[in-house]
């Protein structure tokens, strides 16, 4: 199940999905460590003798924030029960701490106890081996906890802590979990568990007939005993509410420190990208790390997760809030990628939050013959983006800190890593990551990424790397319109394969990526060979059905959901999709010729999930979600469309 909120401050994330259960929560890196593992921490009510949890099906649900701000405004009522919930969530600007308020409405006639139960599923770091629960009745607070990593939960009502708890085992020797004790609407009070365990905890209340009260709850997430409790008691102290307040202000400060127009679009598309902007934020690690996707769901897919920093992903978040103006955020990035390039000046498949190397499928060695395991693109499209961020800043000295070690190894390997016959770059896997050959998406991407270096040397007067870099740019432009682009089919190519002969066998497959030829500078939008082949993507793999949108390529396996191929080339994805419209953009010459790239951005909008998450994909039927979401580049190629297209229109008006 797709993750509907997210939540988080740079250090500390949480997700929920649509049924108000928090499946996910990070800390201390965003996508890192997981405490979760996509379990459930739930919520239940007990009134009149009745149980019911908000996922059993008898609750309706809604699910959205506050406008521009990462805090929820969420509404579930139960009819059967007689029961109104509304709940406000966030986690702290600032502090590791998980905030909640929820507020009960007796919907019935009669004065009743309504009783609510919090329910906590943790697997501290990653394992239930070894965790430890436990109830502190000094604080009137319950603990879990394993090595470095602690979680205290309390809560007041009316004044009121905790009612009941239990602590106990779950999954193991036949029991299930405190949970189900809680179904009877009385909690054991069992002070202590250790091994695979669970918590429970209880508030209740008493109303008049429509009468509401809010309740509040939190966690505090800290290493070690001394600091849960010294968060436990700064939310004392200051109350939930004002932290709530505050948390409020902050990022609706944040996302509007900027005045923005925004042309003909309609506030649908205001209000996306507002969010798009926040949930950008909750993914990126205050070390640097601009994270994929953290919806832990996707491992029942394939055994792995999104939780990685991908060079590529991190490098085109960072093109678009740099356009929008969030520089703090993506400065940490590229200086991530400076201590992360290899000697060698190339960067690898993807990194875990902390820097280490994260899981790959690519072979150090292919049919016998060694090779480098990388996407070049990952590498040229961080200059790329550097390049971007400085003519967007002038920041020099930012720049030139990082010249010498990132820069220009990264240049010099991608003047190296080339074929000399062909001058294109030598084979690499793909920007999909499923195989190896020269790609136009690619070597568009060093193009770009050496034509950014060429500039950045020049700042500084060394003549010789600008002749360098420009020179070996030169000869992959002259190899990407000799070899990536076929008459016989009038478009560019998805890239082609080397035989070990040498001879490059073509593949023509109908490719989406293939805008970078004009995104990255080898040639205008306008071209006459990039207008025909963009044509012929937008018919290949425009999706046949009410759902529409843009698919990865012809005859995509990923989540595939259809074998018709002529109507279903494969699953519609938000960036493929606003790769078409940012074409449609350059190319606008009046203002009426930007009415493709709009209907494409309200395509988007239109497709977004209850509260405003993007997917990678959509199911081509039903317009569902599918795989990940949120997903960070489907949110900033959202915010770099908008901001690309209220820029042309603006020149053009």
């Amino acid at each position: 199940m797709v993750r509907e909120l997210v939540l988080g401050n740079g250090s500390m994330l949480v997700n929920f999905d649509r049924f108000l259960n928090m499946r996910d929560l990070y800390y201390p890196y965003i996508g890192w460590e997981n405490h979760i593992l996509g379990r459930r921490n739930s919520i239940g009510v007990w009134v009149d003798g009745k149980f019911s949890w908000t996922d059993d099906g008898n609750w309706h649900i809604q699910l959205k924030y506050l406008s521009d701000t990462l805090v929820t405004d969420c509404r579930a009522v139960n009819k059967n029960l007689g029961v109104d919930l509304s709940l406000n969530s966030a986690v702290h600007f600032r502090s590791n701490i998980f905030l909640q308020r929820v507020t009960v409405k007796n919907l019935a006639r009669d004065k009743r106890e309504i009783r609510l139960f919090f329910t906590h599923d943790f697997s501290i770091d990653g394992s239930e081996v070894g965790d430890t629960a436990l109830y502190d009745p000094t604080l009137q607070a319950v603990y879990h906890y394993k090595r470095n990593r602690y979680f205290l939960i309390n809560g007041r009502v009316n004044h009121q802590g905790i009612y009941q708890y239990a602590t106990g085992t779950k999954r193991f020797g036949g029991a299930e979990g405190t949970w189900r004790d809680a179904e009877d609407g009385i909690l054991e009070q069992n002070p202590i568990a250790q091994g695979s365990v669970d918590s429970t905890i209880s508030f209740r209340m008493f109303l008049e007939p429509h009468q509401e009260q809010e309740l509040y709850y939190w966690i505090v997430v800290g290493d070690n005993f001394h600091a849960v409790r010294e968060g436990n008691y700064y939310v004392l102290k200051n109350t939930p509410q004002l932290l709530l307040r505050k948390t409020e202000n902050y990022w609706r400060t944040w996302v509007n420190k900027h005045s923005r127009q925004f042309g003909d679009l309609p506030e649908t598309v205001k209000k996306l990208y507002k969010l798009s902007l926040l949930v950008v934020r909750t993914q990126t690690d205050a070390n640097g790390a601009i994270i994929a996707a953290n919806d832990t769901d996707i491992l029942h897919y394939g055994r792995d997760h999104y939780s990685y920093m991908w060079p590529r992903d991190g490098a085109l978040v960072a093109l678009g809030m740099d356009a929008a103006g969030y520089p703090e955020l993506t400065r940490n990035f590229f200086k991530f990628c400076e201590r992360v390039l290899t000697e060698g000046g190339y960067l690898l498949h993807k990194y875990n939050p902390d820097g280490s190397v994260g899981s790959s499928w690519h072979p150090w060695v292919n049919g016998g013959r060694v090779q480098l395991p990388i996407q070049e693109d990952e590498t040229a499209l961080v200059l790329f983006a550097l390049w971007h961020h400085y003519l967007k800043e002038r920041d020099f000295e930012f720049i030139e800190s990082l010249y010498k070690p990132l820069i220009r190894k990264a240049a010099n390997f991608m003047v190296d890593f080339r074929d000399l016959k062909t001058g294109l770059p030598l084979p690499s896997y793909d920007l999909w990551e499923e195989r190896q050959g020269i790609f136009t998406f690619t070597a568009s991407a060093v193009y770009g990424g050496l034509m950014a270096a060429a500039s950045i040397a020049d700042l500084y007067g060394d003549q010789y790397l600008v002749d360098r870099y420009r020179g070996a740019a030169e000869e992959v432009k002259q190899g990407i319109l000799k070899h990536l682009y076929s008459e016989e089919y009038g478009r560019f190519l998805r890239g082609v394969y080397m035989d070990p002969d040498g001879n490059l066998i073509p593949d023509s497959t109908p490719e989406s990526s293939i805008y970078g030829i004009f995104a990255f500078g080898v040639l205008p939008a306008d071209d006459a060979r990039v207008v025909s082949s963009m044509k012929a993507i937008r018919e290949a793999l425009w999706v046949k059905t009410d759902v529409g949108g843009i698919a990865r390529y012809r005859d995509d396996y990923y989540f595939r959901n259809s074998d018709d191929i002529d109507r279903v080339p494969g699953n519609p994805w938000f960036i493929c999709t606003l790769w078409l419209a940012e074409w449609y953009i350059q190319c606008a010459k009046k203002k009426e010729d930007l009415e493709p790239a709009k209907k494409l951005i309200l395509w988007a909008a239109n497709y977004a999930m209850e509260a405003g998450m993007l997917p990678e994909q959509l199911h081509p039927f039903t317009g569902e979600p599918q795989s990940v979401a949120p997903l960070t580049w489907s949110h900033s190629t959202f915010v770099l469309t908008v901001e690309r297209y209220v820029a042309k229109l603006n020149e053009l008006q």
